[in-house]
């Protein structure tokens, strides 16, 4: 069932002015977006688990054979690979934190910083992937990086996520994100 009232978006930056009206299923749409995203980053940090894929991940392979010369952290990728120590965390950090986005995007919980992450993973496998051709450079990593970010921007763990819940547990008499504001950078 539909309502009456009219959803607006408005930004004001630079002198420049943005405003429109959303369809009413516009929330629904996020919401589905949440999910597939989620579902996306979180199948792909399982897939990563040894427990999962029956073998160790190893991240040196991308980063040796997988970047392009032409893309602007090759150097960078490849000193990465080289240094044991810094692999281990690496191979450790990049599915436990698909993992955890992905958790974070379908339960809708701190869906701010999880966007952030799966935007900055997404921009780091973008950059890896990096062929030097301007035309190629709009490739799957650099879309995912910006629905990352779009979900973020429209505060989706507040619309059927825990994130509307989660801003408002009582913290000494007040909702905790008025006890804590910097707390809406994470959540929403």
């Amino acid at each position: 069932m539909s309502t009456t009232t009219q959803n607006r978006l408005e930004s004001r930056y630079a002198g420049i002015t943005l405003e429109g009206y959303p369809h009413a299923l516009s929330a629904w749409f996020i919401v589905a977006l949440r999910f597939v995203m989620g579902g996306m980053i979180l199948f792909a940090g399982l897939g990563k688990l040894a427990f999962v894929s029956g073998e160790p991940f190893d991240a040196s392979g991308f980063l040796v054979h997988g970047v392009d010369p032409a893309s602007p952290v090759s150097g960078l990728y490849a000193a990465m690979a080289s240094n044991v120590a810094l692999m281990e965390i690496i191979n450790v950090v990049v599915p436990i934190t698909q993992v955890l986005i992905g958790v974070a995007l379908i339960t809708g919980a701190f869906v701010r910083l999880a966007a952030l992450g799966g935007a900055m993973q997404m921009a780091m496998f973008y950059l890896g992937g990096w062929e030097g051709q301007w035309l190629a450079a709009f490739d799957s990593t650099l879309i995912y990086a910006l629905v990352f970010l779009a979900l973020g921007a429209f505060a989706a763990g507040r619309i059927a996520g825990l994130d509307r819940y989660i801003e408002q547990i009582d913290v000494g008499g007040e909702p905790l994100v008025e006890r804590f504001p910097t707390l809406r950078y994470l959540l929403g």
